[in-house]
């Protein structure tokens, strides 16, 4: 059952990036990330107060840091689906698992020599996916979602630290939200605001829906026996991903293109199975 709700949830993420991608047709990728957080903000509020969580935390510093590179990792990402095909959006944001390893690197974590490894191969594959599969034109798309799955690997490094100090999730998702609302809506200052109709809202609210259903589905996943095997199965994202591009776009990828992609999984894979486990949480001070 687990291994469904994971699959459940990758579906849910790749439509979201579908309606990210029909309404980049009418909005901005800064409107279409500030209604997402809009929406993810009232709901998060909901639930911290369903369940008791106080939103005082003593690691607001981390907390606003992991705010800021997430909403940049999510404006990249949505920037770089109206720039790219679907799947291959996805794929470069999905090097986040890569990221998260140098990152860890840097920070003194010593990592086996199976983690280089798997850091090779997925720069190997993002040379691939970059160069002979892109177009010039889209090559600045290419360098925004290689850049999104950096800041998303940033991102998920923070929500380790915040997890090792004892930071409930719940309230890491809260912030989050209101740091993403609160930089878009100055976004919002320094670029044109389109009116919603009827179908860019439904747009745009599917877009917050399905991102909500996914992180439902997936926490649900995750809270199964085998976390691996949710971490794993997250990667069918890029699987959805392509069907929906092909169906949707007719976006053909050539030979170089598959395999790029598959080495840039593959090397996610391999980088999620031997990463360290999450610091043990420490009680808050």
């Amino acid at each position: 059952m687990q291994s469904l709700w994971m699959i459940l949830a990758s579906l849910f993420f790749a439509c979201m990036g579908v309606c990210v991608k029909l309404a980049a047709a009418t909005h901005s990728a800064v409107e279409i990330v500030f209604y997402r957080s809009l929406l993810s903000l009232i709901l998060m509020y909901a639930l911290v107060r369903l369940r008791g969580v106080s939103l005082a935390t003593p690691h607001w510093r981390w907390q606003i840091s992991r705010g800021l590179v997430g909403f940049s990792a999510l404006l990249a990402y949505f920037w770089a689906i109206t720039l790219l095909p679907l799947a291959t959006a996805v794929t470069l944001n999905y090097t986040s698992a890569i990221f998260l390893a140098i990152y860890l690197a840097l920070a003194g974590q010593r990592l086996s020599a199976g983690i280089f490894g798997a850091l090779l191969l997925g720069l190997v594959g993002v040379g691939l996916l970059l160069k002979p599969s892109l177009h010039a034109d889209q090559l600045l798309g290419g360098l925004i979602g290689l850049g999104s799955g950096g800041l998303a690997g940033m991102a998920y490094f923070s929500v380790r630290e915040l997890g090792a100090r004892g930071e409930p999730e719940s309230r890491t998702v809260f912030y989050f939200s209101l740091v993403s609302s609160v930089c878009s809506s100055f976004g919002l200052l320094f670029s044109e605001i389109h009116p919603i109709e009827l179908q860019s809202g439904s747009l745009l609210f599917g877009v917050a829906a399905f991102a909500t259903a996914a992180q439902l589905a997936m926490t649900r996943a995750y809270a199964g026996a085998k976390p691996l095997l949710a971490a794993t199965l997250a990667y069918s994202t890029v699987i959805f991903a392509s069907l929906f591009g092909m169906l949707l776009w007719h976006e053909a990828h050539d030979a170089w293109s598959w395999l790029a992609i598959g080495l840039i999984v593959l090397s996610g894979l391999a980088a999620t199975r031997l990463l360290p486990a999450r610091p043990e949480r420490s009680p808050a001070p």
